[in-house]
């Protein structure tokens, strides 16, 4: 059996020697024996103590709690308790952590790929990114909401090309239009878009939307800040009820 002097079980745990006398005062940390010399002397049992103890302060318990936890008949149960919440609450931080790192990262990827930038380019930059999720939500709810009516297409199609029923497809073609302009209204009602000349955030009627030139992030559009026409930024509006 292995035995610990005092200013072991503080560097094992990395607490200081008065740490461990002080939870020895207390009562919650005696030790298992004394040297000749006076020493206290602590066993494996007692480190693996220390740790628990530690971990329970880092928690907030205090000594009055540890030690009526470590007197209970099955203290165990409650310290697997606080090790799974401990273990919730680090894990958040974690991905807390990542979401702010990731956001560096690609703050610093967009920077690189602009000739110039200024206070303002670096909030609509900040901005898009607070919004990437959301406007990725709307795009999936979009595709959704788009294959039903591409496959029905398709299909009707194929009928009319290999079976000479036209019928449905003809049928079809008007309704399509009409769910097609439904649904693009329903996204030009849940996105804006950021002016690369005033920085201005402002929404597309549908009609300007839907038929203006655009790439996967850019839309030709006229600013409604400062009349700026050109290629603008889409973004995920922010509604009523997210506003502060």
């Amino acid at each position: 059996m292995s035995k610990y002097t005092t200013g072991e079980m503080a560097r094992l745990c990395n607490v200081t020697v008065r740490t461990v006398q002080y939870y020895d005062s207390r009562g919650i940390l005696s030790p298992t024996e004394l040297s000749e010399g006076g020493r206290r002397l602590y066993s494996d049992e007692d480190l693996k103590k220390l740790k628990i103890i530690c971990f329970l302060r880092d928690v907030g318990i205090s000594i009055k709690g540890i030690n009526e936890l470590l007197s209970d008949e099955h203290p165990e149960k409650v310290i697997s308790v606080l090790l799974e919440e401990q273990e919730k609450l680090l894990s958040e931080e974690v991905a807390d952590k990542k979401e702010k790192l990731d956001k560096v990262i690609e703050v610093k990827k967009e920077l690189k790929s602009m000739d110039g930038f200024s206070v303002e380019s670096i909030g609509d930059i900040a901005y898009m990114m607070e919004n990437k999720k959301r406007l990725k939500k709307i795009h999936r709810l979009m595709i959704i909401g788009c294959i039903p009516i591409e496959v029905l297409e398709v299909l009707f199609l194929a009928l009319w090309i290999f079976n000479g029923i036209w019928i449905p497809f003809v049928v079809f073609l008007p309704m399509e239009l009409v769910l097609g302009f439904v649904i693009s209204k329903v996204y030009f009602e849940k996105v804006a878009f950021i002016c690369p000349e005033c920085h201005g955030i402002f929404k597309a009627s549908h009609v300007e939307g839907y038929l203006a030139p655009h790439t996967p992030r850019l839309r030709k559009l006229k600013c409604g800040c400062c009349g700026y026409k050109g290629y603008c930024v889409e973004t995920a509006a922010i509604s009523e009820n997210s506003q502060p």
